[in-house]
């Protein structure tokens, strides 16, 4: 089997975890493990399971210099991302979740433009306007009246903040990730992340009854802190040594489908018009905002 085969089946295997998550993370909140419990679970897990395999990369140090850029990435990408996503996944639905969470790379391009002033075209610009269009109507007009969603559209907002969260740690992280090793980058990114985790989670981390906690509940956990969050990175990092970023990013539009095909697969969600025409906007919306031009061809 070819390396570029391999990778593929990385980023295959690495879409099909995050898309099945949004359902499996949602099957033990709030019963066996309030969301902030949760958060603590995936930061500690990550942070043993990342110094575990950095004895197989390089020994590296932390510039003092970089000391704050690393500290603004745990609290963007590790902190207020995690918990924004998970309080939100909490009161929302996993077809809701699935479909916000791929506004990222618009919420990248946002802030590109904002913070570093790189230029957007036009159809960029048409892209954004499409993709909050439809992320608008998930906010506004996509409330149901659920027992395991008790604040709907609270939950979608924190959602989209989640990727306001996590758009702002890319562009914050790019020159430590091109410096550092990525185990030595996330080992330290984790650590950090516990730390700014614990004041919110500590309560609901020791509530958790470990005793009682049925299988099917800790299989859920344990998928999440292994595959979402451990092996999703690793299966990226691969893939993108031996696959271009467009095509990887390309898979950004498959998470969603899995994730909405998962949900109503296994009752946890319904599919409804205002759902299936705010997606289809946030997906056209992404597309239309990350493709690049033709060679040749200047942006307008």
């Amino acid at each position: 089997m070819s390396k570029r085969t391999l990778a593929l089946l990385a980023a295959i295997g690495a879409t099909i975890i995050y898309g099945l998550n949004h359902t499996i993370a949602k099957g033990v909140m709030p019963e066996v493990v309030k969301p902030y419990g949760f958060i603590m679970l995936r930061v500690i897990g990550a942070t043993v399971l990342f110094w575990g395999i950095s004895v197989f990369g390089p020994k590296e140090r932390i510039a003092k210099k970089d000391y704050l850029r690393m500290l603004l990435c745990a609290v963007l990408g590790m902190g207020f991302n995690m918990l924004a996503f998970f309080k939100g996944l909490d009161l929302s639905t996993p077809i809701n979740s699935a479909v916000l969470i791929t506004l990222t790379p618009i919420i990248v391009l946002i802030l590109s433009a904002i913070l570093i002033k790189e230029r957007i075209s036009k159809s960029k610009i048409f892209g954004i306007f499409i993709g909050l269009l439809g992320a608008l109507g998930l906010l506004l007009l996509g409330a149901e009246i659920r027992q395991d969603a008790p604040n709907i559209p609270m939950g979608n907002a924190l959602i989209i903040l989640n990727a306001i969260f996590y758009g702002s740690y890319l562009i914050v992280a790019k020159t430590l990730i091109q410096k550092y090793h990525p185990f030595t980058f996330m080992k330290w990114l984790f650590t950090l992340g516990i730390l700014i985790c614990l004041p919110f989670g500590y309560d609901e981390l020791i509530e958790i009854q470990w005793g009682t906690m049925p299988f099917q509940a800790a299989w859920k956990i344990l998928f999440v802190v292994v595959g979402t969050t451990f092996l999703t990175y690793l299966f990226n990092i691969y893939a993108l040594t031996q696959l271009k970023a467009s095509t990887l990013s390309a898979f950004v539009y498959v998470q969603p489908l899995l994730g909405i095909l998962f949900a109503v697969a296994m009752g946890k969600d319904t599919l409804t018009g205002i759902k299936i025409v705010s997606a289809s906007l946030v997906l056209l919306g992404v597309y239309l905002a990350s493709r690049r031009p033709k060679p040749g061809l200047r942006a307008s």
